[in-house]
């Protein structure tokens, strides 16, 4: 996971910071969600590959009804897309456009998501503050303000939603 050190001289130890946004990120969130409407989709995620050659533009979407978006769908939306982007003149260099659904390593974000993952099978991922980090997986039952339920071969697991760094959905493992 990359990410800036903050390096105060406070006697603590560096803190982690978030990647610096790129620039242009929100202008292309900004068009990408608003030709998604018309597509009846929602722009879930809108990431700037500058180190690929050419750049890369993803956009992952997804139902705004919570269906499945197929192959054509994201075809659709790629040609308005595409040409909203050219008209913008946002980006002056070569670049891909990719559209897409998160797919199965989708992490769960939102309320909304989960509640429309309830019973899936996710990994959970807890952070001790040191650096440390443990996986717990499980079918995820609820969120409330405090914590995140999961069940664990049949018993409910109450885990810190303070402590929590990341959930995401995960393939249901075979057998026992």
């Amino acid at each position: 996971m990359g990410g800036q050190f903050d390096n105060c001289s406070c006697g603590g130890p560096p803190q982690l910071l978030s990647p610096l946004p790129h620039p242009l990120l929100a202008d292309l969130e900004r068009l990408a969600a608003h030709g998604a409407i018309a597509a009846d989709l929602q722009v879930v995620a809108v990431h700037l590959h500058t180190h690929r050659i050419p750049m890369t533009v993803q956009v992952m979407v997804r139902r705004s009804d919570g269906s499945d978006v197929s192959l054509d769908a994201c075809a659709a939306f790629s040609g308005p897309l595409g040409e909203a982007l050219e008209s913008s003149a946002l980006l002056d260099s070569p670049y891909v456009l990719e559209v897409s659904s998160p797919g199965i390593a989708e992490e769960l974000t939102s309320d909304r998501d989960f509640i429309s993952f309830r019973g899936f099978p996710v990994a959970v991922t807890l952070g001790d503050g040191q650096g440390a980090e443990q996986i717990r997986e499980g079918l995820l039952l609820g969120r409330d303000a405090m914590e995140i339920q999961l069940n664990v071969r049949g018993r409910t697991q109450r885990l810190n939603r303070a402590a929590v760094t990341h959930v995401r959905l995960v393939s249901p493992r075979d057998g026992p």
